[in-house]
């Protein structure tokens, strides 16, 4: 199956953001029907099913229409330069569950292939959420980040350390601090620090984004 919803990339453009969401939907079923009608104007490159299956609706080259309204690290409007995967959960709407562990290991097999073939440095390897903190909450704190960064997918921050200014760290991992600072937080809270998702700054919290910061600093894109 293939959508239609797809254009051409801006001239020069390199794909060097992978953007991973949730579906938000009852069912894949009805997800894909979304993503491949013409008249809702959304698409993604790839949905991976609960049981690991995966479409293909977009071909890599092509501008998929999925992340919207959204910022990370300066750049604006994310599907010039990036590959959408579309996780298929019921999201927070309607009953958003733990990722099956088959789920995940297809997804992490698609985005080693994606990495492969694409520029991509593990610091532009975003959430929904993190691209837009005041529309999006996929794919959510159930979202085994930590694991998928096990394998080389991403970056996961282990410890916490001494901070600065949150909302200067904040901006220096990525977020669009133009946005409400309660938003942000929760965004970041959803993807680093999951068990607890109420857009403060708690110590905690503060020194998990200074850990973040820190790390992003050292992550160099490819040359």
């Amino acid at each position: 199956m293939r959508s239609p919803n797809h254009d051409d990339r801006p001239d020069g453009a390199v794909i060097d953001h992978l953007v991973l969401h949730y579906t938000g939907m009852r069912s894949g079923a009805d997800a894909i029907a979304r993503l491949c009608d013409p008249a809702a104007r959304v698409s993604s490159h790839y949905v991976v099913e609960t049981d690991g299956t995966l479409i293909a609706l977009v071909d890599e080259e092509r501008r998929a229409w999925h992340a919207g309204v959204s910022y990370w690290r300066g750049v604006r409007g994310l599907n010039d330069r990036s590959i959408g995967i579309e996780i298929v959960n019921p999201g927070h709407e309607f009953g958003y569950v733990p990722f099956p562990d088959v789920q995940i290991e297809a997804v992490i097999r698609l985005c080693r292939g994606l990495l492969e073939r694409h520029p991509i440095p593990a610091r532009n390897i975003v959430a929904h959420s993190d691209i837009a903190p005041d529309r999006k909450q996929d794919p959510g704190e159930l979202f085994p980040w930590a694991h998928l960064a096990a394998h080389g997918i991403g970056f996961w921050a282990d410890d916490i350390g001494p901070h600065g200014d949150t909302a200067t760290e904040l901006a220096a991992i990525g977020y669009d601090m133009d946005l409400k600072h309660d938003l942000v937080v929760a965004a970041f809270q959803r993807r680093f620090r999951p068990a607890r998702v109420d857009g403060q700054v708690d110590a905690e919290t503060a020194g998990v984004v200074a850990a973040v910061a820190r790390m992003v600093s050292y992550i160099k894109l490819p040359v």
